[in-house]
């Protein structure tokens, strides 16, 4: 403090003395105002601070809770019959601090009633055989390794023909929402919104594993990356991208440090990556997530190739200037506006 005194007026007309910097900040609450250079650092850190942790869900732990779930809750009481994979430093529905992941299951005969909401979903399907989901009149078939989309705003219900579960892992932009306030549902009328089948080889809405699987070994060098692009090059939504990887036994992918936040699935393979220097071991039908910048590396085991899924925020952070990664010049990212 200077020593001299300013003299300040409330807004009746009252003369306000603070003589010190406490007394002026006791008072500053019941205006609704607080003082930035408090909290400096805080909102304006040196580096991306994440809230979330890394973390590995097992599938065969999942797994049989999952199925338990078919026995003990009916699809009518669930709507959705999912296990949400919740991180452990935050709660429902961030696996990420951005990115929301849940294993889903139908059992036979049962229906998803239909449903349409903000958020944008894309689906890895895991295992099963006869489930389909139904995307505004358009019924798609469910095969192991497939990415299906579920567009915003688009009725979608899902469904199961035949013996045995379905099971699939869900990608969502839905914790975006706890920013935005916008995201709602709506039901349709009926629990299925009426729909054909369609040719899943030829829907812009599935991505076939099989033709990704053949992209990803027709690349050269011991680790590949693809991504899920629409017919137009674009990402599949304007919030989640998604992308398939392959990494040669024994071998590595490249070290990554970005703003991104992602979750991984383990199609194929065995191995483990490091995500902050601490290793995290993983087989088929494992998941695990990166938090944003956290230096991350996979390595394959000595055994079998490794078939990697990944869902991201990249296409929201890229499109709001967000997307950094490590290592790359900044100053080519400065605005000329």
């Amino acid at each position: 403090m200077s020593g001299t005194e300013t003299e300040t007026y409330l807004a009746n007309g009252q003369k306000a003395e603070y003589k010190t910097q406490d007394e002026l900040l006791a008072a500053l609450p019941a205006t609704q105002t607080l003082p930035l250079w408090k909290q400096m650092k805080k909102l304006n850190p040196p580096e991306p601070n994440p809230r979330c942790v890394p973390h590995i869900w097992k599938y065969d732990e999942l797994k049989p809770l999952l199925l338990r779930t078919g026995d003990l809750v009916t699809d009518k009481e669930a709507e959705r019959r999912v296990l949400m994979l919740i991180n452990p430093a935050r709660e429902a529905p961030c696996t990420t601090d951005t990115v929301y992941a849940g294993l889903q299951l139908v059992m036979p005969n049962e229906t998803a009633p239909a449903h349409r909401h903000t958020a944008f979903a894309m689906r890895f399907i895991i295992e099963g055989s006869g489930g389909f989901t139904a995307v505004h009149g358009r019924r798609i078939a469910m095969r192991r390794g497939d990415v299906i989309l579920t567009p915003t705003w688009n009725y979608h219900d899902h469904g199961k023909d035949g013996s045995g579960p379905m099971i699939w892992l869900d990608g969502l932009d839905l914790p975006c929402f706890q920013h935005f306030p916008v995201h709602f549902v709506q039901h349709y009328a009926d629990p299925r919104y009426p729909a054909e089948n369609v040719d899943t080889s030829k829907s812009p809405l599935v991505f076939p594993w099989e033709r990704m699987k053949e992209r990803l070994d027709a690349a050269e060098g011991n680790w590949a990356s693809k991504p899920y692009l629409k017919e137009d090059g674009s990402d599949v939504s304007k919030t989640l991208g998604g992308s398939a990887e392959r990494l040669s036994k024994g071998s590595s992918s490249p070290p990554v440090r970005e703003t991104a936040s992602s979750v991984y699935h383990v199609i194929d393979g065995a191995g483990y990556s490091t995500i902050n220097s601490k290793r995290f071991d993983w087989k088929q039908g494992d998941t695990f997530c990166v938090p944003s910048w956290q230096t991350y590396q996979h390595f394959a085991g000595p055994e079998d190739d490794v078939y990697l899924y990944r869902f991201d925020d990249k296409p929201m952070l890229k499109a709001l200037g967000f997307y950094r990664v490590d290592g790359v010049d900044i100053e080519s990212l400065v605005s000329e506006q």
